[in-house]
């Protein structure tokens, strides 16, 4: 049974799960090996062992549920960290603050095949997988009770893969996350400040320097973040203003979908096969606090290169071995197939 418990020192909440605990890690050695012969619940002709559909694109007209012949699915996390069916009971116990695990915890199972990486995907799937994160935004969204809805992929062992597959997660959680307050507390502060959105002077900063830019199409800009706690960190933003992945439009997801698959071939390219994770960044969800204005939705992408160790636990800085400027050329510098 999963709850939330609140640290009241920094109004951090943590979520215990001790279900989480049983999932398998198909990840035994130090080396990466290839598991495409192995058995995959992901794969097609598992579909009624990996759980009911919440979402499919199917490739076949009239195609029964859980079974093959389909573009994605979308299924509930057979070991959620939350549950939709509980209750947002609160609770106090002295001076601490609890309350039950409520949520949604979902998995995008993002092609039939046993492809590991999502660049290796055609653009028509990656599209398909976008739109998918859209539709399942914009119905979860629908339940008042939920405040933030995080979507992000863990690609290898280190970055908390437990399954090759290519595969993404959506969790949906009660309260808005301290690390998005604070974000958007940021953002506040400097729209305050100069009467413009901290993001969009971002994008028009890298479009001055160039140094930084990794990918631009007519939708996105990919660049090295300025400021990266780890090395080679890249953030995919839109260039037109929006708070709201929920409105991503159909010229969107198609630019996004090639940006994507550029950035993470230029990334696996540059530093080989390694683990990353990636994060989709947007405003909460039913909140009396609008901020149409001060915040700007973005992708961010994490290379796992270093540890997080003592120093950085103490004190919340980052040591950042790589100028992004440095990493910004690496990247830029790969060469694409023309197909790319």
């Amino acid at each position: 049974m999963s709850e939330f418990r609140k640290d009241p020192v920094s109004r951090r909440w943590v979520i215990f799960s001790p279900e989480r605990s049983y999932r398998p890690n198909d990840f035994k050695n130090d080396e990466r090996k290839d598991k495409s012969n192995e058995y995959c619940p992901f794969c097609s002709g598992n579909e009624k062992k990996s759980g009911n559909e919440i979402l499919v694109y199917s490739k076949i007209p009239n195609r029964e549920p859980n079974t093959p012949g389909w573009w994605i699915r979308v299924l509930e996390n057979k070991y959620p960290a939350l549950r939709s069916e509980k209750s947002l009971e609160k609770k106090g116990i002295g001076i601490y603050d609890k309350m039950d695990g409520l949520g949604r915890h979902e998995i995008f199972v993002e092609c039939e095949e046993h492809v590991r990486c999502i660049s290796d995907l055609s653009l028509v799937q990656i599209e398909k997988v976008i739109l998918a994160y859209r539709d399942r935004y914009v119905e979860i969204a629908s339940d008042k009770n939920i405040k933030h809805i995080l979507i992000f992929k863990n690609y290898g062992e280190d970055a908390g893969a437990s399954l090759e597959h290519s595969h993404s997660q959506l969790i949906a959680t009660p309260v808005v996350p301290k690390r998005v307050e604070t974000e958007i507390e940021g953002a506040k502060t400097y729209y305050n400040f100069r009467d413009r959105c901290v993001y969009c002077d971002i994008l028009d900063q890298e479009l001055i320097d160039k140094e930084r830019i990794i990918e631009e199409n007519e939708e996105f800009l990919a660049f090295n973040f300025f400021a990266g706690k780890v090395p080679y960190e890249t953030w995919i933003m839109p260039k037109q203003h929006n708070a709201y992945f929920s409105t991503i439009s159909k010229s969107q997801i198609k630019d996004l979908a090639r940006i994507l698959k550029r950035v993470i071939k230029r990334i696996k390219i540059c530093l080989g096969d390694v683990d990353y994770n990636m994060v989709l960044h947007t405003s909460p969800v039913n909140t009396n606090n609008r901020i149409d204005d001060i915040f700007h939705w973005h992708l961010e992408i994490m290379p796992k290169l270093t540890k997080i160790a003592g120093f950085e636990w103490g004190t919340g800085y980052y040591i950042n071995p790589v100028f992004p400027e440095d990493a910004g050329k690496a990247l830029r510098d790969v060469i694409l197939d023309e197909d790319d």
